[in-house]
């Protein structure tokens, strides 16, 4: 049975079943740092007949579970497993966190107003469901191993695109060192020379450009630490495009201030590349109500508060390419998200 696999999925990530009195509802804690994740199992795979009501009498009394032993911050979301697609959608059409999974397709189906992830959880959970046959029976220990194995890849883990991002500043910043102010001549971001020059090119060009290599790190690990999870929850071509858009279009509000102020300067980095990608995060904690793997609401806007105070008050800094790049990264994020929704409800209506 789809439930009894699903079960041994989720003990496989870390997650402890509790039994309830009735042998359709289970859930199944993970403790955190500073929260418990929760998922609710509710296994109807034949007949689905419980009522709205129960549904959140149920899921009150795995708070009320979880108060007794004063852990208060719990996220929870359930998971229906149901062939009656319907009555399913209907049972949990005002809560958020809720998720189905067709147990004869072997699918999982996440509505509009559903988040679109739990703490990474979406993509290993459709991995199971499309590796299910091998997966989930104790007797079967080598499919069983097979599917860890496959989980656990190196490979399959690795953000492709962020690792090619820092190699590429990387060896552009060394070839830098050996050619001296060769490529900064040719490559850095001035609008003078961009606009009379006709170098179009440079507003590209800059954001692979980096003046020492204390800019060049500081920038290179905000944006492993933060890339990952953004290449991660919108894929690769979106991640990419964010980037350099949010590239593009800080240098673009770096050569108004420039006009405005009348100061024209050479200016390089990733930064702005690199508020895209925080902009983009940003979307990504409101879309998920305030969560999103080890990263709280809390914590992004007391990052984003510093960098920008640091720009600011620091020297040599091009804060207008930051925030440039931190408002474009947040409405391509959202652009691109509200297209991915539109596509997903044109295909569920097909």
């Amino acid at each position: 049975m789809v439930g009894q696999r699903f079960g041994s999925f989720l003990a496989e990530e870390g997650y402890t079943k509790i039994s309830s009195n009735l042998p359709e509802f289970t859930f199944y804690f993970r403790m955190e740092n500073n929260y418990t994740n929760v998922f609710q199992v509710i296994n109807y795979e034949n007949n689905l007949y419980i009522s709205e009501d129960q549904y959140k009498l149920m899921k009150g009394k795995i708070k009320d579970f979880f108060a007794e032993k004063n852990i208060y911050d719990i996220h929870i979301l359930s998971v229906i497993i149901c062939q009656e697609a319907e009555k399913a959608k209907l049972l949990c059409k005002d809560d958020p966190f809720c998720w189905q999974i067709d147990p004869f397709n072997g699918r999982l189906m996440i509505y509009e107003n559903q988040v679109d992830d739990f703490y990474g959880m979406k993509n290993k959970i459709e991995y199971f469901l499309a590796h299910i046959e091998s997966f989930g029976l104790e007797e079967h220990s080598e499919a069983r191993e097979a599917f860890q194995s496959g989980k656990q890849n190196f490979w399959l883990s690795i953000p492709y695109i962020t690792v090619f991002l820092i190699l590429v500043n990387v060896l552009v910043f060394l070839i830098c060192t050996f050619t001296g102010s060769l490529l900064y001549n040719k490559g850095a971001f001035n609008v003078r020379v961009f606009w009379e020059g006709k170098e179009y090119y440079r507003i590209l060009t800059s954001v692979f450009l980096h003046w020492d290599i204390d800019h060049l790190i500081s920038n290179m690990l905000i944006l492993y630490c933060l890339g990952e999870v953004v290449e991660k929850h919108f894929g690769r071509i979106k991640y990419t495009v964010i980037y350099i858009s949010a590239g593009i279009l800080g240098n673009c509000l770096s050569g108004w201030h420039e006009i405005y102020e009348g100061a024209y300067i050479n200016s390089v980095g990733a930064s702005g590349a690199i508020f895209g990608i925080i902009g983009a995060l940003f979307i990504l904690v409101c879309i998920n109500k305030g969560h999103l793997e080890q990263i709280t609401m809390g914590r992004l806007l007391l990052m984003i508060i510093y960098s920008l105070y640091s720009g600011f008050v620091g020297e040599g800094i091009n804060n207008a390419a930051h925030i440039g790049g931190f408002v474009s990264g947040m409405a391509i994020a959202l652009l691109l998200w509200l297209f991915g929704k539109k596509k997903q409800a044109e295909m569920r209506d097909c």
